[in-house]
């Protein structure tokens, strides 16, 4: 069993960054702020992207994962389009090389398993990039409602159709977030999905109504799209003895609570953090690989949350999530559908 170098306190790590799209570009500047980290290098097979994001960050820019591993890197964040993860987290898996994957973990939930299973034997730290878990808001929720008995929770991810071209819809998109959150804040899995999907505007799903039932007996709610003009992102979490909301985006977070038999109630406004999400998880990454420690979304997690969100698609309401081979992200960009086309259907 090959076993990755332990990071002493004291030694710098490097970090590297294959796929520097939006996402990638954006792990690539907090880490190159990071203290105690050198950014050894960002890969793309756009090259001049690499080219751009490497700098403006002064690092060097590689085309391939092979040439960025050839540098001599301790850990590598994967923000590569979904189909490429497993290959590029299990070629620096082989090489004892820490991982961050961007959500989804993976094209399906056999490569998802590919690739913790991998990680387990070679004894390196496999994260997942569930960022929305490191919201200020999202953890000023989660500590409002630990211990609770939660009844019930509703969130609404929509906004308008995305600049960039994606290869998936806004179940894997948007959605996959939600489900996760859903597992984390009731500490449960989802036990039943009632989806319903539509593509009013895109090849793809555009529009996700989604129903759960957690095995703690939670009853949830999702509704994303791609639709509305304008972003909102808010979090609804009934409990026994409060009534939580939060907006993800201004990250203001209000508790109901002391409701009396009048109808009357208590309400206050909770405190909530300032700090960058992807720097949070970025830094709990960090700190997983120096002291050796569980990661803060761990491959389990990750795959869950690809389970679901697969089981959402196919529309199937039972439990038994199938270990799919096939991918269901095909590696052709969602585009809207021409005007003409909408007129006629």
């Amino acid at each position: 069993m090959l076993q990755a170098a332990k990071i002493s306190a004291g030694r710098v790590v490097r970090v590297g960054v294959v796929g520097v799209g939006v996402m990638g570009s954006n792990h690539a500047r907090v880490l190159a702020e990071f203290p105690g980290v050198v950014l050894a290098g960002v890969a793309d097979a756009d090259r001049q992207q690499a080219h751009s994001v490497g700098s403006t960050l002064g690092c060097p820019a590689l085309g391939s994962i092979e040439e960025l591993l050839d540098r001599g890197v301790d850990a590598v964040s994967i923000a590569a389009p979904t189909h490429l993860h497993r290959d590029i987290a299990l070629a620096c898996i082989a090489r004892g090389v820490h991982v961050l994957v961007e959500k989804p973990i993976a094209s399906t939930v056999v490569e998802g398993d590919d690739i913790i299973r991998a990680a387990r034997c070679a004894g390196v730290i496999l994260m997942i990039g569930h960022v929305e878990r490191f919201n200020p808001a999202v953890q000023a929720i989660a500590e409002a409602i630990r211990n609770e008995d939660i009844l019930s929770i509703a969130i609404t991810r929509v906004g308008p159709f995305p600049p960039r071209m994606s290869n998936v819809g806004v179940v894997i998109d948007l959605a996959v977030h939600d489900i996760d959150l859903i597992c984390w804040f009731t500490g449960s899995k989802i036990v039943e999905v009632q989806p319903q999907l539509s593509n009013a505007v895109a090849e793809r799903e555009d529009i996700a109504l989604l129903q759960f039932r957690t095995a703690s007996g939670v009853l949830a709610h999702i509704n994303t799209n791609w639709l509305t003009p304008f972003k909102a992102r808010t979090v609804h979490v009934a409990t026994k003895r409060k009534y939580v909301i939060g907006d993800l985006l201004t990250r203001q977070v209000t508790e109901c609570y002391g409701f009396q038999p009048d109808g009357s109630y208590s309400m206050r406004h909770l405190s909530v953090g300032h700090a960058e999400p992807l720097r949070a998880e970025l830094t709990a990454f960090i700190k997983a690989i120096r002291e050796g420690t569980p990661p803060a979304v761990t491959g389990e997690d990750g795959v869950a949350s690809l389970a679901v969100a697969i089981q959402c698609l196919n529309g199937r309401a039972d439990t038994d999530i199938a270990r799919k081979s096939t991918p269901y992200i095909e590696v052709v960009p969602a585009r809207r559908r021409p005007r003409a086309a909408l007129l006629k259907s």
